[in-house]
Formats: C-alpha cells, structure tokens, sequence
C-alpha cells in the first residue's frame, strides 16, 4: 500500500493552522467589546489584560524553554524591553480610543500598523519602496479619509477617538519590528512572557495616574477581565504564533484582516454599533490597501 505524499500529509497540518489563524484572529477581535463593557479605566483594563494573562505565558514559556527562557532575557534584554515598551503604548492608547469612538474605527484605524512597518523600514533601513507600496499606501489613507469623514459631524471625543487608532497603529509598528528582529532568536513563547510582563509594569503606574478606576466593582467585572485575558491575550495570541509557524507569510498577513472583520460584526451584533454605508465603504478600502502593503513587504 503506498503511503501518502509529504502534500497529502501536510494538507491536514495546512488545514489545522488556518482554522488557528482564523479562530485566532476572531478571539483577537473580541477585545474592543471587553474594553467597551469594562467596569475599570481604559488603561486599567489593559492592565488586567496583560497581568491575568502572565501566569499562562510564563508557565509556556517555562515548559517549553526551561533555562532558556532566562538566558534569553539577559542576552536580548534592550529588545524584549522595548517590545514591552511598545505593547505597553499600544494598549493604553488602544483603549482609550475604544473609549472614543466606536469598535469598527478604532480597531481598522489600529490595523494601519504595517504601513508604519514599511515606512520605518525605509525611514531606518533604507529598504527601497515599492510601486506596490505606494498604491497600497494611497488606498489605504483615501479609506482612512472615508472611514473617520463621518465623524467630522460628530462630537469631538469621535474625531480624538480615531486619531487615537492611528496612533495605535505606529505603537504597533514598533511592536512588530522589534519582535520581528528578535524571532530569529528568541522562542515566541519567550517573547510573550517577557513583554508581557514589562507592559504590566508600565501600565500599572500609568493608570494610577490617570486617577481612573482600578478596581472592578463586581463579581461580572472580574469575570470579563479574566476573559479579555484568556481569549484575547493568551488564546488569540497563541492561535495566531502557531498558524504563522506553519503557514505561508503572505496567506498569514490576508487571515489577521479577519480580526478587524469580526470585530465590527462582533460591535454590531452585541453592542449594537451601527455601520454606515460610508463607513462600509471606508473599511473595505482601508483593509485593500493593507493587503496591497502586504503583497509589497512579503517578497523580502
């Protein structure tokens, strides 16, 4: 009986890790809602978010690097610092643009992140721009420019609210760009340990001084917490790190434009946030320019 060809016998491990990166990128989507219903501050709950999470990505790291796991640290110290450094900035801006505007906005405005990606790479690395770059990018400001026109009628806060989103995204970028510079070295599982727990401790200060609510004030509020960590940081996390080991980098970058599809599905159906034609219209140009960025950072 002839056995099966390495093709057929990595169609079922190809199969596995999409639907990771799928599941992955919906469990990602859930955080704006957790952010909306949550009973602390903004930067509060990207506080718990990350501090509830540590004992799991600790525990990961531990079992699968052991003694690794510190060497890492010492001989990689300044860029697992600095990936903390830019979580940390990520989240607590993140959030309070969720505070601001809606789930849809904030979250396809905070997805601009490999823009930012490519433009430091050139800014700092001299990589040379592609033409693919270029349209990417044109698309990607002319659906920002759509997305964010309504909220010119609306109220301030709205308009704070998705600048709020970019900036997110350029905390991201750097986020990424360190990580990425540290993968080749560093076990994924390490990387989240460590940046983790530098996030809390820079999130916990700053939400101290922002005066905001620290504390739940119910049984509920612990509940949506532990689960904003659980899905969002540890599953959504995982999910992801391991479809990306196992498949293509272009196939990856078009399943992670899942999450901010499923978090404006997810703000319409739970929280009731209504989505313009024009804003339709917006995000679907925002997430084409992404994946035009995609397509020209992917062949180096």
């Amino acid at each position: 009986m002839n056995s099966p060809s390495p093709a057929a016998r990595a169609q079922p491990a190809n199969l596995i890790a999409i639907g990771a990166l799928l599941l992955g990128a919906a469990a990602i989507g859930t955080s704006g809602l957790f952010v909306k219903v949550s009973e602390t501050g903004p930067i509060a709950t990207a506080f718990w978010r990350v501090l509830l999470a540590l004992p799991c990505l600790w525990l990961w790291s531990l079992l699968e690097q052991r003694e690794r796991h510190r060497e890492s640290f010492a001989v990689e110290r300044k860029l697992l610092i600095a990936s903390g450094l830019f979580f940390a900035g990520d989240l607590a801006v993140w959030h309070w643009s969720l505070v601001l505007t809606s789930v849809a906005n904030s979250t396809l405005l905070a997805n601009l992140a490999p823009i930012f990606v490519a433009l430091a790479a050139w800014l700092l690395f001299r990589q040379q721009v592609q033409k693919k770059f270029l349209i990417g990018l044109a698309v990607a400001v002319t659906g920002m420019t759509v997305l964010i026109g309504g909220d010119f009628q609306l109220q301030g806060k709205e308009l704070i609210g998705d600048a709020l989103g970019v900036v997110t995204a350029m905390f991201y970028a750097g986020y990424q760009l360190t990580v990425t510079k540290l993968r080749s070295r560093v076990a994924t599982s390490t990387i989240m340990a460590w940046s983790s727990l530098i996030t809390a401790i820079v999130l916990l200060p700053l939400a101290l001084v922002s005066g905001e609510q620290l504390l739940p004030v119910s049984d509920m509020g612990w509940i949506k917490l532990v689960a904003l960590a659980l899905i969002s940081q540890v599953a959504g996390q995982s999910l992801i790190a391991y479809a990306m080991a196992h498949l293509p980098a272009t196939f990856s970058s078009v399943g992670l434009l899942f999450q901010p599809i499923m978090a404006t599905l997810f703000a319409w159906v739970i929280l009731d946030e209504s989505v313009s034609l024009l804003q339709l219209a917006g995000g679907i140009t925002v997430l084409i320019g992404i994946r035009l960025v995609h397509l020209a950072e992917n062949p180096r």
